[in-house]
């Protein structure tokens, strides 16, 4: 593969009296110090087989909890060959394995840190108890150990952990500390879909990253939308070809990237065919010429291969698939593509039955509400607020549905994750959203000038001393102060943190 280099960028920061925006805007329109446009597609030798993280190992407990053990460590990790990197890792040098439970089985994970500075695990879109969610607000010190539990209940779905240390999280991200945690139940199990993990079901972790001319980890250049590599990974590996004997192939595709959007398309143009996004599978799959994931988003995608074919997954970004002005989006990596992974089927393939036309019985979207609250994303601010761990944004009433509304009034990338629960979306714009987005999520890309109706529901875990998280997922914009809390509680109760009111509507 040979040497891309991105030219440096210019750190963008917000002045004193002048937005974070503004500044990014005022740049891009001088044409000062953004990463020039960054292509791959062609170049990749694809020569190192697809790395397969682990399967965690785990016992049983006498009262029948599944214990995991996650150890979050430093090491070193040679993306080239002979040039070792300083890395951050679970059970590992880099990135961790993967935790497999099943809906209604009660678990436990205890999660050491053998680091040097405190961090947490956040369980990306699980729900559970906000004590167990890994926030801000559980930090591990060094050497100790937290060992959160709570019973799965959700569908099957591709989760994943990561880190959440306010301020924090987009180096504890970068340095390799992330892994994926599958819950699955009957429901999908009854399916004729590929599932035998590594085989026909493979886990596909994709992260930038930028690697100096000796082949080592180095700072990736800064836009806007947060630190963008000129290199992709899978699995932490550059170049990765996995060889599949199934004519039927199930990718888990998790951007795990702090920064960079992706648009998964296939380099021969033919359809992508998702069965799945953040919290489980669509009512059907859905053909799309390319799928857009922001960082913390997944989707789940079936390939029907040919004996001894060759299929390339590719990442082509454009201006319009990320909503972006040409020139901002030059400088927040809205131009740039990658070949990504290379799948080669072997001469004979084990026959693999039909899709069924249906996968899921989604609900219908709730209409009645208990209240509409809105966020509107600008800068690096919610509300024009920033986050303050003392402070509770917004209080939940448990066992009630709401409306968020969620704006981006700017020119700029923005996203929005929720913890506790997954979500429907009910409007994009006023519109009914597309097919990719009807299912259930918890992270979604909130183009420019765009307003989405996010409809969610609070069914349990009411608890008026520790607050789950919303915020920015571009992890920069996060660890710069674009998140704010939530408390769920019971009719009545009030949050025991310090509640401040915000000037936006609540119905």
């Amino acid at each position: 593969m040979p040497e891309l280099r991105r030219p440096r960028a210019v750190l963008v920061s917000a002045a004193v009296g002048v937005t974070a925006a503004a500044t990014a805007l005022a740049l891009a329109a001088c044409s000062v110090g953004g990463p020039g446009r960054v292509t791959t597609v062609g170049e990749v030798d694809f020569d190192t087989p697809l790395p397969v993280p682990p399967l965690a190992e785990s016992t049983v407990d006498a009262d029948g909890t599944r214990v995991f053990r996650l150890v979050a460590q430093a090491g070193t990790t040679a993306f080239v060959p002979g040039a070792p990197s300083e890395t951050w890792g679970f059970n590992g040098a880099y990135l961790g394995p993967t935790l497999v439970a099943e809906r209604g089985e009660r678990v436990r994970v205890d999660v050491v840190n053998s680091l040097d500075e405190p961090t947490t695990v956040h369980w990306h879109g699980m729900h559970l108890p906000a004590e167990m969610d890994g926030g801000p607000h559980q930090m591990v010190d060094p050497g100790d150990t937290w060992s959160p539990a709570w019973t799965v209940d959700q569908p099957a779905a591709t989760l994943w952990y990561h880190p959440h240390p306010h301020g924090e999280t987009e180096q504890h991200v970068a340095r390799g500390l992330a892994g994926m945690f599958l819950v699955r139940d009957d429901a999908e199990s009854a399916l004729p879909l590929p599932r035998e993990y590594g085989v026909d079901d493979l886990p596909v972790i994709v992260q930038d990253v930028a690697l100096a001319d000796d082949g080592r980890l180095e700072a990736a250049p800064q836009g806007f939308a947060g630190r963008l590599g000129d290199e992709a990974l899978v699995n932490g590996a550059r170049g990765a070809y996995a060889e599949v004997g199934d004519e039927l192939v199930r990718l888990r595709l998790l951007n795990a990237s702090t920064a960079r959007s992706y648009a998964f398309a296939w380099g021969d143009g033919r359809p992508v065919d998702v069965i799945a996004t953040d919290g489980g599978l669509l009512a059907a799959s859905v053909a799309l010429d390319r799928v857009m994931l922001s960082p913390g988003e997944r989707a789940e995608v079936l390939v029907r291969m040919e004996p001894e074919e060759r299929r390339t997954l590719q990442s082509v970004m454009t201006p319009d698939a990320a909503g972006l002005n040409p020139v901002v989006a030059g400088i927040n990596g809205a131009t740039d593509a990658f070949d990504v992974l290379e799948l080669r089927a072997a001469d004979l393939l084990d026959p693999a039955p039909e899709v069924p036309g249906r996968l899921a019985d989604l609900p219908p979207v709730e209409t009645d509400l208990a209240a509409t609250r809105t966020f509107d994303l600008e800068g690096f601010q919610i509300n024009g607020e920033q986050m303050r761990m003392d402070r509770i944004d917004e209080t939940v009433t448990v066992g009630t549905a709401e409306r968020w509304v969620v704006s981006n009034p700017s020119g700029m990338p923005h996203s929005f994750h929720v913890h506790d629960v997954q979500f429907r979306v009910a409007s994009v714009d006023g519109a009914a959203p597309p097919p990719e987005l009807a299912g259930w999520k918890d992270t979604i890309y909130v183009r420019p000038e765009t307003e989405y109706e996010l409809i969610l529901r609070f069914d349990d875990f009411a608890d008026p001393d520790a607050p789950y998280m919303y915020h920015c997922h571009l992890l920069w914009h996060e660890d710069q102060g674009m998140m704010g809390q939530f408390a769920v509680v019971e009719p009545g109760q009030r949050a025991t943190m310090s509640e401040e009111m915000t000037d936006h509507d609540h119905d």
